[in-house]
């Protein structure tokens, strides 16, 4: 068991000067939009674990955690399972401990994997019912990610090289000669 432990592979490779760019440049951008169309509007557009999303948008565009129905469905349905949980069941932390569990089990299903969202149950469940509502969905959940991805789009097909997202849905088309 303790051997496991050792590792033995390799590192990933070094990241390319452009590559580090985009995510610096990804993150600021990302983080300062959103906190400035926060100001502007009186309504919330941030919260913390939109840091990690930066992180997987901007430095691992190519994971499937990092495409645009990942981040967005994880993040909406996470955190209505959070405040379905905080509104329903209470605040204890067998009620946040459930309500992790079931946001994973029900992004593992749709298939909207995204470890930043995983934190949003715990986010609505600590500030509690005095600090959120079911607007929260709305604002910063929904349209913060929305906003992220929508600079995603922008940073991360500055070239060629790379084209973001890798995909948005799960369906395929059928070619014109496949019947």
């Amino acid at each position: 068991m303790m051997d496991k432990l050792k590792g033995g592979g390799a590192l990933p490779p070094q990241p390319t000067f452009s590559q580090i760019l985009k995510g610096f440049v990804g993150g600021t951008l990302g983080i300062l939009v959103l906190s400035l169309l926060a100001e502007y509007s009186g309504s919330p557009w941030l919260m913390a674990p939109f840091g990690a999303t930066c992180v997987l948008i901007f430095a691992v565009p190519s994971s499937p955690l990092a495409q645009p129905r990942n981040v967005i469905g994880g993040h909406f349905i996470s955190a209505a399972v959070g405040l379905l949980a905080l509104y329903g069941l209470g605040d204890s932390y067998i009620v946040l401990s459930f309500a992790v569990g079931t946001a994973i089990m029900l992004m593992q299903f749709l298939r909207v994997v995204h470890p930043p969202a995983g934190a949003n149950p715990i986010v609505v469940i600590l500030a509690g019912t005095s600090a959120v509502d079911w607007s929260f969905l709305f604002t910063p959940v929904l349209v913060g990610s929305i906003g992220l991805v929508l600079i995603g789009l922008v940073v991360n097909n500055t070239s060629t090289a790379q084209n973001w997202p890798i995909y948005w849905h799960g369906m395929t088309r059928k070619s014109s000669t496949s019947q």
